[in-house]
């Protein structure tokens, strides 16, 4: 999977967003589980899953406190 871009991610809709940050969670879990079972080929890929989910709630909160601040 490859890295989601912030200008791709910042187009989005807020339930949007909500979906791909449940889905990337999940997958994330996934991949952990996998790794700790040492089934894992690419670990690579969970810093890839780590950084998305942080760059998602990076734009949510940006969202957030701009609608807080009008």
């Amino acid at each position: 999977m490859k890295q989601r871009k912030a200008a791709d991610l910042k187009e989005l809709t807020p339930e949007e967003l909500l979906m791909l940050l449940d889905e990337s969670r999940e997958t994330l879990s996934k991949q952990t589980f996998q790794h700790a079972l040492k089934q894992l080929h690419d670990t690579s890929y969970l810093k890839v899953l780590r950084r998305d989910v942080a760059r998602i709630n990076t734009i949510l909160n940006e969202r957030n406190r701009a609608n807080q601040n009008g």
